[in-house]
């Protein structure tokens, strides 16, 4: 045998496995061994025959030296040979010459022909044993007699097709001698009309084989490790069977795959210099590259019609299953491991059965498609991974509803016997980690699956859509390997069908990430492969896929059983119509070679392709002109024998367009539209956009913006010259520099130079105040480049940083000196002080506190650190601007920051933190400010009195602590001792309430999230707390006692749903919502909240306040789409939708396969949190949010509204609704933007427009937002700590707040969920509020001891 069987396998515990790897074949000795060498293999029947026992046994002692084998068996098993098997015999007669003439020279010819067929009740006589080849498989070789020289060098190589191939590798399964699989095997009662096939082919032959009847006889079956060897053989050779056809119509294979656009894998395919030098594995076959990339296309096209999958099951073999017992009874074998035909059988049986539960009983609810494929694991046994689709319906389960399905806790033996039993058999991990540091889950001393778990009083979701399940600390054990494991060690399950399948079936919530990743395996594991790495794509060499393909695979023989009986790899449901498209006349044409080119033409319907058809389809019916060629088989049907198309009448169907190259040029292009294009009667029309035919495909694929590409910053520019203003222009020209990789900055520069420029007299002439000021060429472009780095310092950047940009005058930027010192001076300190005095007038008991006790630790450089609390309306950044006032009127430097951007321009001067002091976006516990000594931000900080920090609570403490470093380091020369003092020595205000949305943990349980807050942090202990407790609109002198009364009922009602002390059923974390706040929902409840929010919409789309002081609010992104676009259809007029040009960003994965992949119609389908979908759908006068920090110092930040007033090609125009810019005009480019997920296995880039339509924002975005109109719009309820708080609270009254709970699976529409985690309050409140929680406490306690229901009542009582 040929082939490196893998010996490692079987040196751990567990049943035997045989598995190879690379190419199997065998060889034949010469008839007598050379000299000074000892027989084997067939020359033990020829050569020093008196001494062959012995010889066998030692030859078998040399590879398994422990073994000790019986003498007298071997000597019995040569008898039956010598008795019965006519190759032995053969053999036995060239013993018989050599002794009789042991000088003549001679050789073997083994027959390959047959006259009988061969069978042990047909054998053929000695005379007829025949066939073999020699050496590689050239055209000399198709003779198979097998010449078995007298005396040579090595060994020759036996073709597979010989008729006692297998009997001769294989004797004592063969005892008889009796032929295999050979060539023209006839089929038995085969007419013309039932099968086109008439002779049987090798896969059928052994499948037929490796079936048990009980009418036969079992020496195959009964085997024991060599049927495992055997299997493996049979399939290794059915596969050669198949390169042999692939090599030998190589030619036929790389024609069709060149004018036919079949899928492409490398580059190689759309190169035709290449022809002759590449072979190629078709699609066809199981296991190939190309076969892989199918599949996972097929699966991406399912995700784009069904949505991402919802669930992720993994259901692994069970052995011990009562029906292989049973089976192997029937003859008399019991628990035989090396039966791999009806492990394979069985479980395949299971499979089947499971998807139709699934689908049928619909234990998950409704399923509308499924993907599986099959694995099989090191140790041989299959595994199925399946990924399920719900119905739309059922997608984004609530917590309680995940409970339902999924369960990570292990069942009471007492209650539930048959769970308990299931989950100890098959759901248990390990013991692993300290418990066992041997087990295979180890490495580096930790689990690679990540048990045990941490204990969970409640099953969440994060942000990102990761469930983190219930696992709580019951006290129920079960024992494993004499270990006692608890919930933390249980793998998820659903416990019917673990119980009704006796198997391990691993149910998982999916989340984006998780079910990509999955798919990714169709095209990376295929069989389990050592590598699986394609050919380089710009190689010379020569590229064989069959080799590489061997190379790479490893075979064991349950797979290869599988394999041999066709049980499905992949299987895929609804079916995927796979669609080909091509260039004006270049489809394939398929003809036999004995047919002149004049027949072929003049064939009727030669001309016809599917695509073709689907334009004349398109042509003749007015309904099939609104689809998109993938959607098209969703409705219609190919009829492939009359070539046409026609209207689907059952059954469910999905297109998919087959994948081009990028280096295909054109039919790349073409198909990139194809994906958008609808209603498309001509190849003309394909390339039509907005009216306008382009020349090729890649000029129409620019104009959607699908492409990137310098020349459309160039455009961009160019068309908001049309109506932006000088200045506008500039900054227009600062954001394309920083945020849109400009390669050519030099040339972007010189072509719009003159539009920049164009007011730049004008300005000088203002500035200097001399009317008739002339200025050359140079000075303006000294001016316009020192205005552009004006622009560029503000926001944290030079022109230095832009490689090709040209420099300012340096004499003008030294005489501005450090601008960010300069800025924080440049203050008129008369208005400031008159304002600080107007303010500090009217600050309260509580502000006045803290007011003072800021001052003084800022005048004495105390370097106090102070928290500020207090909820919305308290004053608190009243606070902070009589504080900046205050202080920046005796010229000292104050930074106030926040945490998010809308708040940040709520403060004077404010800026995001992260900004600010250039804190990284992904932190840690190592991290530090990206800020170095001697550059201006380091000068400002030294310079710096006082900052402030709004919005504290939402940042994560590793935040603080970054900075805290970093400071501690910057002001080592200002402050003695700065190194071991809070953010050395610099006063700190820290303000915000622990009632809003707490810092985001991806992955996080509630017990991480807390522990992330500011509060948790090593710097808390230093935190002076002051409260701000009293509303300051109840205190303004202008509103009268009703609405006194009004408002601190509304505020009082906030303020207990802020720290949880509002609950009318407490177990369930639900509170009643208010009869004047509630409206019960209607048929249709999207509609209802719509009408609600945006009364009379129709005839105030256009004014801007109307807009702006409104929004309705939902818990997820998904809902947000939905109601964007359902409102902005509703807007008249015509609109504009601009779709992204994405891209995978080539430093981030480490494959030449990205265009394979992950083709553009799956980029553009996927959705990331913070930034926009590939097509935006906007209209003239819509409101919409920024989604990126542009120009803080413009109000452009993450989180700003504005009114579209214009739509360009490349751009949009429009009026700041929100922040302390309100009405400046602005121009809005598209920009590159990537995702912060470091979970996906590569980094997108995305060019589009960084903006949302805001009719409807998630909860955290609305952080920081005040309107008048609020509706919270509840599908599914809030899933984290102060989500309902932060909603309800960005009303300014109560009037203005109407909440519509849509959630199917509340029983009562009237309760809705409030989570508040009220750990993180313990060391933020004053001592009266302390006691005031403790009473809160011990009156929970006595309700519950005593059974009392939970009203309204009594918790107003607590705080009256």
């Amino acid at each position: 045998m040929g082939g490196r069987i893998d010996r490692s396998i079987n040196q751990s515990k567990g049943p035997y496995v045989f598995r190879i790897n690379g190419q199997n074949y065998h060889h034949i000795s010469s008839l007598l061994p050379e000299d000074g060498r000892r027989p084997q293999f067939a020359q033990l029947y020829i050569y020093d025959t008196d001494n062959e026992i012995g010889n066998r046994i030692n030859t078998m002692l040399n590879h398994e030296r422990k073994t000790e084998i019986d003498h007298e068996v071997v000597v019995e098993l040569s008898k039956m040979l010598d008795q019965n098997n006519n190759l032995v015999k053969s053999f036995r007669m060239v013993r018989d010459r050599y002794k009789e003439q042991p000088e003549s020279t001679f050789r073997l010819r083994l027959l390959q022909s047959r006259t009988t067929d061969g069978r042990q009740y047909n054998m053929p006589t000695v005379s007829e044993v025949a066939g073999l080849i020699v050496g590689d498989f050239t055209e000399a070789n198709y003779e198979r007699d097998v010449i078995v020289e007298h005396r040579t060098n090595g060994l020759q190589r036996i073709t597979d097709l010989h008729p006692s191939f297998m009997s001769m590798t294989y004797p004592l399964i063969h005892p008889y001698g009796e032929d295999g699989y050979r060539l023209h095997i006839p089929f038995r009662a085969v007419t013309e009309t039932t099968s086109k096939r008439k002779q049987l082919t090798m896969l059928q032959y052994y499948s037929f084989r490796f079936q048990q009847r009980l009418n036969e006889g079992h020496t195959l079956l009964r085997a024991g490790r060599l049927l495992q060897q055997y299997i493996v053989d049979s399939y290794m050779a059915i596969e050669e069977e198949r390169f042999r056809y692939v090599r030998k119509y190589q030619n036929k294979l790389r024609t069709h795959l060149y004018s036919g656009l079949m899928d492409a894998i490398h580059r190689g395919d759309s190169d035709c210099t290449k022809v002759g030098k590449t072979i190629i594995l078709p699609s066809s076959h199981t296991g190939g590259p190309r076969y892989r990339a199918q599949n996972y296309q097929d699966a991406m096209a399912i995700c784009k019609w069904a949505g991402y999958p919802d669930l992720f099951l993994t259901f692994t073999c069970n052995p011990k299953w009562p029906e292989i017992k049973d089976m192997l009874n029937l003859i008399g074998q019991k628990d035989d491991e090396n039966r791999v035909d009806i492990i394979c059988r069985v479980f395949q049986i299971k499979l089947f059965q499971l998807m139709q539960d699934l689908k049928q009983e619909q234990p998950f609810g409704k399923i509308i498609a499924c993907v599986y494929t099959i694995e099989f694991q090191k140790r041989g046994l299959p595994h199925a991974h399946i990924l399920l689709f719900l119905d739309p319906t059922m997608k984004n389960p609530s917590a309680a509803h995940i409970d339902k399905i999924i369960s990570a806790e292990i069942p009471d033996i007492n209650v539930d016997p048959d769970g308990y039993n299931a989950v100890k058999k098959f759901m248990i991990h390990g013991p692993c980690g300290k418990l066992n540091a041997n087990s295979p889950c180890m490495m580096k001393d930790k689990c690679t699956k990540h048990f045990p778990k941490k204990f969970n009083d409640q099953t969440t979701i994060d942000i990102d859509g990761f469930p983190i399940y219930k696992r709580r600390n019951t006290g129920i054990h079960v024992e494993k390997k004499h270990v006692l494991l608890d919930n933390r060690y249980v793998v998820p399950y659903h416990r019917n069908l673990i119980v009704k399948f006796d198997a391990h079936i691993n149910v998982e919530l999916c989340n984006y990430s998780r079910s990509i990743k999955y798919l990714f395996k169709y095209v990376h594991k295929g069989s389990d492969r050592t590598t699986a790495t394609m050919e380089s794509i710009d190689t010379t060499e020569e590229i064989d896929e069959i080799k590489t393909y061997l190379d790479c695979r490893y075979i064991s023989a349950t797979e290869a059983c599988w394999r041999i009986f066709q049980f499905d790899i992949h299987y895929r449901k609804p079916s995927v119509e796979r669609l080909p498209f091509h260039l004006p006349g270049e489809h394939t044409v398929i003809f036999g070679e004995d047919k002149c080119t004049e027949d072929v033409l003049a064939t009727p319907g030669v001309d016809k392709t599917k695509f073709t058809e689907w334009l004349e389809t398109n042509k003749n019916n007015e309904d099939a002109r609104e689809l998109a060629y993938s959607d098209f088989p969703t409705f219609w049907v190919w009829n492939s024998k009359d070539k046409i198309w026609t209207r689907r009448k059952h059954g469910v169907a999905i297109g998919r367009i087959y994948f081009a190259h990028p280096s295909t040029g054109e039919c790349f292009y073409m198909r990139m539209l194809l994906n958008f294009v609808k209603g498309c009667t001509s190849y003309e029309s394909i390339r039509t956009v907005n009216g306008v035919t382009y020349s090729t495909f890649k000029g129409a694929c620019y104009a959607l913006g699908l492409l990137d590409d310098d020349k459309e910053w160039i455009d961009c520019l160019t068309e908001a010259a049309i109506w932006a203003t000088g200045n506008e222009l500039r900054h227009l020209f600062v954001t394309i520099l920083i945020h849109c990789q400009v390669s050519d900055a030099a040339k972007l520069w010189q072509s719009n130079y003159t539009t920049l420029s164009e007011d730049i007299v004008t300005l000088q002439r203002k500035r200097f105040r001399i009317k008739d000021l002339q200025l050359n060429d140079q000075q303006v472009e000294a001016y316009t480049l020192f205005e552009i780095e004006s622009i560029m310092q503000k926001m944290g950047k030079s022109l230095k940083d832009i490689d090709g940009m040209p420099l300012p005058n340096s004499s003008l930027m030294r005489e501005s000196g450090n601008r960010l010192v300069n800025e924080e001076l440049a203050y008129d300190r008369e208005k400031l002080k008159i304002l600080h005095d107007k303010s500090f007038a009217v600050l309260n008991p509580s502000q006045k506190s803290a007011y003072e006790a800021i001052l003084q630790s800022v005048e004495n450089e105390e370097g106090h650190l102070f928290f500020i609390s207090g909820h919305g309306g308290t004053g608190k950044t009243f606070l902070w601007n009589t504080l900046t006032a205050k202080l920046r009127s005796e010229s000292k430097i104050v930074l106030p920051v926040a945490t998010s951007g809308i708040a940040a321009l709520l403060l004077p001067n404010g800026r995001t933190a992260h900004s600010r002091f250039h804190i990284p976006l992904e932190v840690s516990a190592e991290s530090t400010c990206e800020i170095r000594h001697g550059t201006l931000l380091s000068e400002l900080l030294m310079k710096t009195s006082l900052i402030i920090w709004d919005e504290a609570p939402m940042a994560n403490k590793y935040c603080f602590e970054a900075l805290d470093k970093t400071l501690r380091d910057i002001l080592r020369t200002r402050y003695e001792n700065s190194t071991t003092k809070p953010f050395g020595g610099l006063t700190i205000i820290c303000g915000g309430d622990f009632w809003q949305i707490l810092p985001v943990v991806p992955k996080g349980t509630r017990a991480d999230i807390v522990d992330a807050s500011l509060n948790s942090s090593y710097l808390w202990p230093f935190f002076k707390i002051y409260e701000l407790n009293q509303n300051m609109r109840l205190y303004n002198g202008s509103v009268d006692e009703y609405e006194v009364a009004k408002i601190a009922s509304f505020d009082k009602w906030l303020l207990q749903i802020g720290d949880g002390s509002l609950y009318d059923d407490i177990d369930r974390e639900l509170i009643k919502i208010p009869s004047d706040i509630y409206k019960k929902p209607s048929n249709d409840p999207m509609n209802a909240m719509v009408e609600a929010i945006y009364p009379s919409l129709l005839h105030n789309y256009s004014d801007p306040t109307y807009l702006k002081e409104r929004a309705i609010l939902t818990p997820k992104n998904e809902v947000v789409h939905e109601l964007n676009e359902m409102i902005m259809n509703m807007i008249p007029g015509e609109g504009r939708t601009y779709l992204s040009s994405d891209s995978i960003c080539k430093a981030s994965i480490n494959t030449n396969e990205e265009d394979l992949l992950y083709p553009t119609e799956f980029l553009h389908s996927l959705k990331f949190n913070g930034i926009p979908n590939h097509d935006i759908n906007l209209k003239e006068g819509a409101p919409v949010m920024l989604l990126r920090n542009l120009n803080q110092t413009e109000g452009l930040c993450n989180g700003t509204r504005l009114i579209v007033t214009r739509l360009g090609k490349w751009s949009i125009r429009g009026d700041i609704i929100s922040g302390t810019n309100i009405g400046q005009n602005v121009t809005i480019p598209r920009i590159i933007m990537s995702p912060n997920e470091s979970k996906w296995p590569f980094k997108l880039n995305r060019r589009q427009l960084p903006l949302a339509p805001c009719f409807a924002m998630t909860i955290n975005k609305s952080q920081g937002q005040s309107l008048k109109h609020v509706g919270l719009y509840l599908p599914k309820q809030v899933f984290t700590h102060g989500q309902l708080y932060v909603a309800v609270s960005r009303v300014t009254t109560r009037e203005g707040l109407i909440i519509i709970n849509a959630d199917n699976e509340v029983e009562d529409p009237t309760f809705i969920k409030n989570i508040v985690y009220k750990e993180v309050f313990q060391n933020t409140l004053s001592s009266s509020r302390k006691r005031k929680l403790s009473h809160f406490h011990t009156f929970i306690f006595i309700a519950k001891a005593n059974s009392t229901s939970y009203s309204t009542y009594h918790f107003n009582y607590l705080f009256a």
